[in-house]
């Protein structure tokens, strides 16, 4: 007997064809119940909860519009005007709109510099430019994770290597002044020098201050190196002008685009086109070949197709970066970031080297805690931040620190004073981390530490300062789609 939901020569029946055409047609809220839900609780969570993530900040509405639309559906191998499909005239003039508009928000002349617009995100960001620069194994010098530096610029560690890029390349880091917590540029020269490294990376994830670029392109020069910039934390603030720019003096720069620069999860590659230097003796140039390394390790080396919607809220976002408003909002990220620092350093907490830009970095030690104990406190209450190592950590399973960034609460539209209430708010839930550990043996692991945040005593504590928390979040606004 014929399948019930099949007619003559095994093809659907009519009346399932119409509930097909029926199902593309309707929203998620009847079509996945489940899902649906989910995202309804994020979307609560993030509207009651302090976002301190320094990666992290609310894209807005046109992004997201941008990010959901039908260039979702459109697949495009290769280059604008060099494509591997058909029909991709309009994914064509989106993406050179977007590498338009990139050389325009950073200032960039395109005689000097080209932009491929293509990652995924910022690591798929960063493993091109080694592939394209390196050879397999070629030497890359980035700064340690310990003290500041991202997972792919080579983190490995005695007994393992961790990041790919340490698999694939030859990393050796450098590090920051364990007493200062500032980056040791005299022993970065140093090594760099017994080390020979064809790529320099000036980047960071958890590390308060502006990069000397100046002299980071020195050392790069007197060891025939390329300079990196990996500027995803500061993009946005690089776009307004707010902090020093790394296009002053690096060959490549890559980013994200999520993070201060405010659009969707994508990455950029900024790369020099030009004359990349000139023989004193007979005048003759050397050109830079930057573009066709870049572009070729991208596509066909590491990705495929383009996200074609991730571009085109790139795009958008790129056009609110040049705006005075964008501007405004980046000079409030540092001016927020001083306040909480400032806030909690009257609170008694000590801050690693201080700000110049989105990030501060808590330092624990002195208060007798660490990292995860406060992280997973403040969480329960409502606060996301993240555990991260401070300098002089021996154990990065046992960090010293909590990270803070300011750039998601400034786009809801908190302002210094909001960030001394929200200082006041950290230091309870730190306070309250504090009475749990003097019930517990020194010794006791992170897991028995919130097995205890379990008991009734601690749970009341808890929740009354989620209530206090939550009902403060909840008076600011919450950019980006409503959830239907």
């Amino acid at each position: 007997m014929a399948n019930s939901t099949q007619g003559d020569g095994g093809l659907p029946t009519a009346e399932l064809w119409a509930s097909h055409n029926s199902m593309v047609m309707e929203p998620l809220d009847s079509n996945d119940p489940e899902v649906h839900s989910i995202i309804k609780k994020e979307k609560q969570r993030q509207r009651l909860g302090l976002e301190l993530i320094a990666s992290e900040n609310f894209a807005s509405r046109a992004v997201l519009e941008a990010l959901g639309s039908c260039m979702n559906n459109k697949y495009s191998e290769g280059y604008p005007g060099q494509r591997y499909y058909g029909g991709t005239e309009f994914v064509d003039e989106l993406e050179r709109l977007c590498q338009k508009r990139a050389l325009q928000a950073y200032r960039l002349d395109p005689q000097k510099w080209g932009v491929n617009v293509q990652p995924y995100s910022g690591s798929p960001a960063n493993f091109p430019v080694y592939t394209a620069l390196g050879d397999p194994h070629g030497r890359i010098m980035g700064l340690d994770l310990p003290d500041g530096g991202h997972l792919t610029h080579g983190f490995m560690t005695e007994k393992k290597k961790i990041s790919a890029t340490s698999v694939f390349f030859e990393s050796m880091p450098y590090k920051v002044n364990p007493k200062t917590g500032y980056i040791d540029y005299d022993r970065l020269e140093e090594n760099a020098r017994l080390f020979h490294p064809k790529l320099i990376i000036a980047g960071v994830s958890c590390y308060s201050r502006n990069l000397d670029y100046a002299r980071m392109r020195k050392i790069a020069d007197a060891n025939s190196a390329y300079l990196m910039a990996d500027m995803a934390h500061i993009s946005g603030l690089v776009a307004a002008g707010v902090v020093p720019s790394p296009f002053d003096h690096c060959d490549v720069v890559s980013t994200t685009t999520h993070k201060t620069l405010r659009g969707c999860r994508a990455g950029m590659i900024f790369y020099r086109k030009g004359t990349r230097s000139v023989d004193p003796k007979t005048g003759k140039e050397t050109l830079y070949n930057l573009e066709s390394l870049i572009n070729q390790a991208v596509f066909p080396g590491l990705q495929g197709g383009p996200h074609n919607h991730a571009i085109a809220g790139v795009a958008v976002a790129l056009r609110q970066a040049m705006t005075p408003e964008f501007r405004a909002y980046q000079q409030q990220v540092v001016a927020n970031c001083k306040a909480l620092s400032a806030a909690l350093m009257e609170l008694g907490y000590d801050i690693v080297t201080g700000s110049s830009n989105l990030l501060i970095l808590l330092d624990l030690r002195s208060r007798g805690t660490d990292g995860g104990r406060a992280e997973r406190v403040l969480e329960l209450c409502s606060i996301a931040c993240n555990k991260n190592t401070c300098p002089g950590d021996i154990s990065a399973l046992r960090p010293s620190g909590l990270r803070f960034g300011t750039p998601a609460l400034t786009s809801r539209g908190f302002r210094q004073d909001d960030f001394h209430m929200v200082a006041r708010y950290i230091h309870r839930g730190i306070e309250l981390t504090l009475r749990v550990q003097k019930d517990m043996s020194p010794k006791a692991t992170l897991k028995e530490f919130k097995e205890k945040l379990e008991e009734e005593k601690y749970q009341k504590e808890l929740k009354a300062l989620k209530e206090e928390v939550e009902a403060f979040a909840a008076t600011f606004p919450l950019p980006g789609l409503p959830v239907l």
